[in-house]
């Protein structure tokens, strides 16, 4: 799964866009999806996650982020159909309005991930730091440091995947079905991934302020971020996506 992250390469309409605009599309995504209850507007706006990636050229990585998402949404299907008492009785403890609770919050949760997985796998880390630094004019340290913190997850999960496989190869079994069992033996590695984490971020740091952090400007940047007819249509269906969404609440 450290592949999410990763930024794929190609030459589509997602991948021209400028990035700002890619922000501003997802953002309204997720606002449509929490401005509506209605699971048919919910469904269509995760088929239109799906299809995003569809057009970006990155579909086996889009299906892959929703079949991960759907196992986590799972669980949380079975903790909302339980836990949920009001409604008509359907099955034992579980009700209808239980039943469209769960549902509701299980393609919430997918229509908001997606799109952020998305948008990393079709632009550079780097160019959403510099777009927000020239076109938002956020300071360039905010920018930075969310930049940092996008390009250090897959790093953590391989480090933490390579913690797992030395403790594995000492004999300690995490196949186990046991969830508690197994985050018992997960809760340890933490300490060794944060101390490894400090360093890293302590080497960056060093690194970054040897190459003059802290006289970096907006201006800095040599890249120009222009806006066309792509953006311009984006930004139209992003509002069209929240008028929708609050007309239709």
């Amino acid at each position: 799964m450290t592949d999410v992250f990763q930024y794929t390469p190609g030459d589509s309409v997602l991948h021209r866009m400028n990035p700002v605009t890619k922000i501003f599309l997802t953002f309204c995504i997720c606002m449509a999806a929490f401005l509506t209850d209605h699971l048919s507007v919910l469904i269509f706006l995760l088929f239109l996650d799906l299809m995003l990636g569809v057009i970006a050229g990155i579909p086996r990585k889009a299906f892959s982020i929703f079949r991960g998402l759907a196992k986590i949404s799972l669980f949380l299907f079975a903790l909302q159909a339980l836990f949920v008492r009001r409604g008509n009785p359907v099955f034992w403890i579980i009700t209808d309005e239980g039943l469209r609770t769960a549902g509701t919050v299980v393609l919430r949760l997918l229509v908001v991930c997606l799109p952020f997985a998305l948008i990393l796998a079709v632009t550079q880390v780097s160019d959403i730091a510099n777009s927000m630094v020239q076109v938002l004019h956020v300071p360039y340290a905010y920018a930075f440091t969310l930049a940092l913190t996008i390009r250090f997850i897959p790093l953590f999960m391989e480090e933490m995947s390579g913690i797992m496989e030395a403790q594995a190869a000492r004999g300690i079994e995490f196949d186990t079905k046991n969830i508690l069992k197994k985050f018992g033996l997960l809760l340890p590695l933490c300490a060794p991934l944060l101390i490894s984490s400090m360093r890293q971020t302590g080497a960056t740091a060093t690194a970054a302020r040897v190459r003059g952090f802290s006289l970096r400007t907006a201006d800095s940047g040599y890249k120009k971020y222009g806006f066309g007819l792509v953006d311009l249509c984006a930004a139209v269906l992003s509002i069209a996506l929240i008028a929708g969404a609050a007309w239709i609440r």
